[in-house]
């Protein structure tokens, strides 16, 4: 399907994802699907993160699922990503703030983990016991170890899947010893449980969960470690001494933006993707239990889950990154839509000081990632300014006494979010969308 050398299939009007990636987006790999526009895809995902990073064989921090192909689908369009359904099905993980041990990799410790010991630079592994020093080199049968925890914890999850419980040693250390069974792993999934380290620094915290999907979008249109699809975990990849390094200017051309960490891309919310190759490729995984805006941490409580997507094409659509309409809860407060009694006392105002026309707005949206937070909000900021054929001098006023500027994740991934003209968001074909989402 990527490179039009397979044989046509069918549309499908629903798809099941079987299987994950290695971590790494290839556009040069076989999509399932394709699904058709107005299509379900439905998938069992992997946690994301920490599992994957003490998993050395796989290369890219994370393990999403294989990309799905979207009929019609060509370079230039873009993908609208309805979100139906988000459910964590882990009943425990673990996290915590990260150190990288030196030794344990070359240049990257998501991207090309290594044994210090045999020197073998993506190692199989296995395990051996629980604590931070279980995962064995095959080879060698050295402990390796890219990541270790600094400050962590183990939380259970009561049935509802509404709080859960950070654990103490003895209770961390019994789901340790059961790992794969208390995260829920998919069968396909690679990677060992980060439920195997058995942290337990801060014991009986309630934590309210709010589930979202850390990584949603498109393939990109060159070979990415997955958790590195987008401005700042890229940066990484430039001149980098493995075989992902990419130029900067090949990061901003390849790259679709698909890991944000921005707890609002959760069930009821829209996600407009941009396609960079032929069947855009919408993956997903990385599911959040919950999450402060910034994940600040670096990284929080990672699970399995399931999830059901409904997508639809939009041709001749280039947009360079995401944009999003939230659910109405998520908005901040002054880019919420205006009540009826604000917009009577609005009409007061137009009749006093002479304003013949109050304009209708609605929430938008726009995703910004770069190395650093600045920068991100400067592509933010452009990017809104580019889709509403604005200047970016208006995006901040309106974003000032309309919006927002959210953190997604540190250190480079924000949201422009702000209240646009309506007639602005249908002249480039999002006036429905946010209608339709905010009940206008």
């Amino acid at each position: 399907m990527p490179d039009g050398s397979s044989p046509a299939r069918t549309a499908q009007r629903s798809v099941i994802v079987d299987g994950f990636t290695n971590s790494v987006l290839d556009p040069a790999q076989p999509m399932l699907g394709p699904v058709a526009s107005g299509g379900t895809i439905i998938a069992n995902t992997a946690p994301g993160c920490w599992g994957p990073m003490i998993t050395p064989a796989l290369r890219g921090g994370h393990e999403v699922t294989r990309p799905v192909a979207v009929e019609g689908a060509e370079p230039g369009d873009a993908v609208v990503i309805r979100i139906r359904d988000v459910y964590v099905t882990s009943m425990a993980t673990a996290s915590g703030h990260d150190s990288s041990p030196e030794g344990f990799c070359l240049g990257d410790p998501y991207v090309a983990a290594r044994c210090p010991t045999c020197d073998e630079l993506w190692p199989e592994t296995h395990l051996e016991g629980i604590g931070q020093q279980a995962v064995k080199c095959d080879r060698c049968g050295n402990a390796v170890t890219p990541f270790q925890i600094v400050h962590g914890y183990t939380v259970g999850f009561d049935q509802t899947r509404a709080v859960g419980l950070t654990l103490p040693a003895a209770a961390a250390e019994e789901i340790a010893r059961d790992a794969p069974a208390y995260a829920a792993l998919p069968d396909a999934s690679r990677q060992h449980s980060i439920l195997t380290y058995a942290p337990s620094d801060m014991p009986g915290m309630i934590v309210r969960m709010r589930p979202f999907l850390g990584q949603l979008g498109t393939c990109p249109s060159k070979a990415m470690p997955d958790s590195h699809n987008a401005g700042d975990f890229g940066a990484f990849l430039v001149e980098a001494p493995h075989d992902y390094a990419l130029t900067p200017e090949e990061l901003a051309l390849h790259k679709t933006d698909g890991h944000l960490d921005i707890d609002a891309v959760r069930p009821g919310a829209v996600l407009v993707a941009p396609v960079k190759v032929p069947g855009a490729g919408i993956y997903m995984g990385d599911m959040h239990a919950a999450q402060g805006d910034g994940e600040i941490a670096g990284h929080t409580m990672d699970v399995a889950g399931s999830v059901t997507l409904q997508v639809e094409l939009m041709k001749d659509y280039p947009i360079d990154g995401p944009v999003l309409f939230p659910l109405l809860e998520d908005l901040p407060p002054l880019a919420r839509p205006f009540s009826a009694e604000e917009r009577a006392k609005a009409a007061r105002l137009a009749a006093q000081y002479g304003v013949t026309e109050i304009v209708e707005t609605a929430p938008v949206s726009v995703i910004g990632t770069a190395a650093d937070m600045n920068a991100a909000i400067e592509n933010g900021l452009a990017r809104a300014a580019a889709l509403l054929d604005m200047s970016v001098a208006e995006v901040r006023n309106r974003a000032t006494i309309n919006g927002a500027i959210e953190i997604g994740r540190a250190p480079g991934v924000i949201q422009v979010t702000f209240l646009a003209p309506l007639s602005a968001l249908d002249a480039v074909g999002l006036g429905d969308i946010a209608r339709e989402q905010y009940g206008l």
